[in-house]
């Protein structure tokens, strides 16, 4: 790939991975040589090099940033393979960015219909203690340096995936995590105390007098979580520290009992002993950053980041990591502090969303939040959000056969006034299979119109995710886990079908239990392509990864978290049959599709009816389509959305409808619209794939006929 002349004299300066390019290891008996090395992989201190490079640069004034552009962003690509790094298997002895990068697997993904990779974190990630690298404690998302993590591959290598996926019509988007880092060298370099670096981190120095009130730290760590108790400790005496908080993240007990840690007795370059007290809104290793502190040494990190991203590794777009904790603010007591929902993350994310955009990039978020909120961020900031919205409800109507909630979810969507143009809709990430509908939760005390009666938000919050995690998890499901920290499951999509399907032990699935599996998969798939937006699908959907078992990564999930288990290594291409590990590691989960070259030479292949599924969505543009209504059913399994298809110019009007049956038995459905008008063509179905049939339609009442757990595209033209 060929970069700006500016670029390249950049990176004949800077640091990139290649460790000969860097200060060796010092000698530990020599402080100042020990702080120079750490400045030499320092995020921060990247930053003045690459905002020096386009500095005055023509590059800056390119490109519209001030508003959210994510029909730009569609036309470039509107289906995205989320590819997690460290479940990709290939030859023993290859990189993570070989596999990724081979011509052949874009050829594939192509084919499919996949129009861009997003590769997960791919940056160093983890820990130093002294000169020694840890490893990441959290899938790369604690990251450290500012250059491709080495055990992935080198930047040469992203560079030459970059290229590659280009030649294939496919884009590359990378990931930023403005939250938080990992203990690296900047925060190592804080906890000394050297100037520039404390800004960075929301931390605080505990005065010698007080550390008796603070608790010993175990052995083996540098590090130990304060309680509740302590924490209002330390703000009665005047420290500052906020809390509790109004939202304790994935707060477990003997675990993580407070979003506040303590560091041990640490020399500093003045050659004072100092404790602090700093703010992880996740894990103890992920200590977080502070938006708020006047030196703008988060701001400048996070520039640094996006900038090396886009102009360097040449990656079109970036997710943003947790965008609804970035603001943190004390209350009076007995007030909880402020984080969810403070205004400083919305106008941060805003802030990197337009640099984005500025630099010919475009990003998405992952913002948990209510549709007020939502429709807040939506404005100026990245041109995606996830899909939080109507996910949960989907896989409630999945597992019990009952679309009531993902109508009212999506009916919700219209009245507030926000489109699946702007959402990111998936099927399984890296994450849980999660189950929190937040609008709901936030809106516990509202009375809401569902199916005829008025149900409290709250009360419609606990059904959808107690059912869900009832039916498909304990014992008659005990390859799925309840997530411990949020409403969730962790499993893969073909593992909670599973469990839908009562089968009580995935080693004994017969043929045809993998057909329903693959059908009810295909259903998911449909619901989420047949949208406007985004639809994104991940490794373990398109070979139907089974969950592996908790003992095989019992080290993994030893602070229960048990994400480990939907996270297997799979192989696409079909190539490392013999190995039983991905190359990161991982335990090899078991497939019920096999590969996407054997999956694309069989018609009835999840991977071939995904293929013409998307071929459709593509040439009728339902991408930029606008959802106009989710009419009234008979059948409480039938979800239908009617949207109205993009126009040329000088042609008439025309809908494409969604007809889907999350029952276990047919239904006959008469859809009344009155803007409907013209001829009714079926043209894909999950059982039979692309079709055309037509449809009766009188009297602007269509009756629609659908199998059970069958999903149908129509248009009407």
């Amino acid at each position: 790939m060929k970069f700006p002349s500016f670029i390249n004299r950049l990176l004949s300066r800077t640091p990139t991975g290649d460790n000969s390019q860097t200060p060796a290891a010092p000698n530990q008996g020599s402080h100042s040589s020990h702080i120079e090395w750490l400045k030499s992989r320092s995020m921060l201190l990247k930053y003045e090099p690459l905002i020096q490079s386009l500095a005055g640069k023509s590059i800056q004034w390119q490109y519209a940033f001030g508003n959210s552009r994510p029909e730009d962003a569609l036309k470039l690509s509107s289906v995205w393979f989320a590819a997690y790094p460290d479940s990709l298997m290939g030859c023993q002895g290859a990189k993570v960015l070989e596999i990724l990068g081979t011509p052949q697997l874009h050829q594939t993904l192509s084919e499919i219909g996949i129009q861009a990779i997003h590769t997960g974190p791919m940056k160093r990630s983890g820990s130093i203690t002294g000169t020694e690298y840890g490893s990441s404690i959290d899938g790369n998302f604690d990251r450290i340096e500012q250059l491709v993590d080495p055990s992935y591959g080198d930047q040469s290598q992203y560079q030459e995936m970059v290229s590659t996926a280009r030649q294939h019509g496919i884009a590359i988007i990378g990931d930023l995590v403005p939250g938080h880092t990992g203990k690296g060298p900047d925060f190592r370099l804080a906890e000394q105390n050297v100037p520039g670096f404390t800004g960075l981190f929301t931390m605080i120095e505990i005065d010698p007098k007080d550390w008796p009130v603070l608790p010993p730290i175990p052995p083996g760590e540098d590090s130990v979580n304060l309680s509740q108790s302590l924490v209002q400790t330390l703000k009665q005496r005047g420290y500052g520290v906020i809390g509790p908080l109004d939202a304790e993240v994935f707060a477990r007990p003997e675990i993580k009992e407070s979003s506040w840690s303590v560091t041990d007795i640490v020399r500093g370059v003045d050659g004072q002993d100092r404790r602090w007290a700093y703010l992880h809104i996740f894990k103890e290793g992920q200590p977080s950053l502070n938006w708020s502190d006047p030196s703008f040494a988060a701001h400048r990190l996070l520039t640094a980041d996006l900038l090396h991203s886009l102009q360097v590794l040449g990656t079109r777009g970036l997710r943003l990591d947790a965008t609804m904790f970035l603001g943190i603010e004390s209350r009076p007591d007995p007030e909880k502090g402020w984080l969810a929902g403070h205004p400083l993350s919305t106008q941060v994310t805003n802030m990197l969303g337009m640099m984005i955009r500025k630099f010919g990039g475009f990003s998405f978020q992952e913002l948990n939040v209510d549709l007020d909120k939502v429709k807040e961020s939506l404005s100026s900031g990245p041109e995606f959000n996830y899909d939080f919205t109507t996910r949960p409800a989907y896989l409630y109507a999945l597992v019990v056969g009952d679309g009531g909630p993902l109508r009212l979810m999506l009916r919700q969507m219209l009245e507030y006034e926000i489109q699946p143009i702007r959402m990111v809709h998936g099927l399984q990430n890296h994450d849980e299979l999660m189950l929190e509908t937040t609008h709901l939760n936030i809106n516990g005390g509202q009375e809401f119109d569902y199916e005829g009666t008025q149900e409290r938000g709250d009360r419609l919050f606990e059904q959808i995710h107690q059912t869900v995690i009832r039916k498909t998890t304990g014992d008659h499901a005990p390859y799925n886990q309840v997530f411990a920290m949020s409403p969730g499951i962790c499993s893969t999509l073909p593992g909670l079908i599973a469990a839908t399907l009562d089968i009580p032990d995935l080693s004994q699935i017969t043929p045809e239990q993998i057909e329903q599996i693959k059908r009810i998969h295909l259903l998911a798939a449909a619901y989420n392509a047949l949208q406007a937006g985004v639809f994104v699908l991940s490794g373990w959907d398109l070979v139907g990864a089974l969950p592996i078992p908790m003992e095989s990564v019992k080290e993994l999930v030893a602070d229960n978290d048990s994400r480990w288990i939907n996270r297997g290594g799979y192989d696409l291409m079909g190539i490392v049959e013999s190995e039983d590990r991905s190359i990161q590691g991982l335990p090899k989960a078991r497939s019920l599709y096999g590969s996407l070259p054997d999956q694309l030479q069989n018609r009835d292949s999840f991977a071939f009816l995904l293929k013409s599924l998307l071929s459709l969505r593509d040439s009728l543009g339902i991408a930029q389509s606008e959802l106009v209504a989710v009419p009234s059913v008979t059948s409480e399994g039938v979800v239908i959305l009617v949207n109205k298809l993009p126009r040329a110019e000088g042609k008439t009007q025309a809908w494409q409808i969604s007809a889907l049956n999350f029952a276990k038995s047919p239904i006959k459905q008469k859809l009344e619209y009155s803007d409907l008008n013209g001829v009714a063509k079926a043209l894909w179905s999950n059982i039979q794939g692309a079709i055309s049939e037509s449809l009766s339609y009188h009297n602007e009442s269509l009756t629609l006929e659908l199998s059970p757990l069958e999903a149908r595209l129509i248009v009407v033209s």
